[in-house]
């Protein structure tokens, strides 16, 4: 009998990712997703940049999911009577928990709405999964914002937790609520920090995609600090390599692990890869903002001795692959669209 998984908030960038993957190592695969954060509901305004472009991506998305026979029920995850109801239909093994607002600055601009796609999704899943014959075992994808500030050093997994700003402090509740149901109704869990993520199909807007995308539109890029900044980059198959793990090894119950590439690189080495792929770019810096913390590399250690994590996209394999998917991706939206 297959393994059932459930995604909660599975047609994001990561989630839709990781649930063609799981489809093709033949998994029983579920998403749920409202569609409202970084996704079709968030780009129906005609003010909102490069939205032809995204509104393309986001149902390049939905068609992989549809052509993978990936059953996709909209739902938003607020709704603790709906998110039951389809918990209890399915009754899953695993239900990767992916719902969030996925941007820092966002969630410092709109903290309410934060809170209620980050945290209330959260407490409805977990309180929908207890008290089960079966326990579900939950992966929750938290990010290595909760570290705060790296000093320098290669954070490890139980080293102290100081986020900064509202996204990283709702990831650390998350966690912090994930380990409460896990000792009040036993509810097994796996806490996943990645960083820095990029990969196909991402509207996020992190810093990866939009150098592409400026590339590609001739726009100015804009460096944020002096881009010295280190950042430790996962490609979307490293991470899906790390689930993928903890799914499958008994020794990630109830544990928190890094899940990166495990090593930082600077951000201005992006550039590189881009003009030796490309073109030459339009640089502009500007000021660090204060609610940026300085990062840096994590530990992978305890990931590759516990469940066998080893990661293989290094930036220049990882970005490369995400720079020619983008070109071709391009190249085809503009033979259908007007820039």
């Amino acid at each position: 009998m297959k393994t059932k998984v459930i995604l909660i908030g599975g047609a994001g960038f990561i989630g839709h990712n990781i649930a063609l993957r799981l489809k093709r190592d033949n998994y029983e695969v579920f998403v749920v997703d409202g569609l409202n954060v970084n996704n079709l509901l968030t780009f129906q305004e005609r003010d909102v940049e490069n939205r032809s472009l995204y509104r393309s991506i986001l149902n390049n998305r939905l068609d992989l999911l549809q052509n993978e026979k990936i059953e996709l029920q909209v739902q938003d995850a607020r709704s603790y009577h709906s998110i039951s109801k389809i918990i209890d239909q399915y009754n899953p093994d695993i239900i990767i928990h992916l719902a969030a607002v996925s941007h820092s600055n966002r969630s410092n601009k709109d903290p309410h709405s934060t809170f209620d796609h980050s945290l209330r999704t959260l407490e409805n899943v977990l309180d929908a999964s207890k008290g089960k014959d079966k326990l579900p075992h939950l992966i929750y994808i938290s990010s290595s914002m909760v570290y705060g500030n790296f000093d320098g050093k290669e954070v490890k997994e139980d080293d102290p937790l100081n986020p900064i700003g509202i996204y990283g402090t709702l990831k650390l509740s998350g966690e912090l609520m994930v380990k409460a149901y896990n000792q009040v109704f036993g509810i097994p869990y796996t806490i996943i920090r990645p960083s820095a993520l990029y990969g196909e199909r991402c509207v996020s807007r992190r810093v990866s995609q939009i150098f592409i995308e400026n590339t590609l539109l001739g726009k100015e890029i804009i460096i944020n600090g002096d881009g010295k900044e280190k950042l430790d980059f996962t490609y979307i198959e490293d991470l899906y390599h790390g689930i993928f793990r903890c799914i499958e090894s008994k020794n990630s119950k109830n544990q928190i692990f890094n899940i990166t590439y495990g090593e930082g690189r600077e951000v201005k080495e992006l550039i590189k890869i881009l003009e030796n792929k490309i073109a030459k770019v339009n640089l502009n810096y500007l000021p660090k903002s204060e609610l940026t913390p300085e990062r840096g590399t994590l530990s992978t250690k305890k990931a590759r001795e516990l469940i066998n994590y080893r990661p293989s996209f290094n930036l220049e394999r990882g970005y490369n692959l995400y720079i020619d998917w983008y070109l071709k991706f391009f190249k085809n939206f503009k033979k259908q669209n007007v820039i």
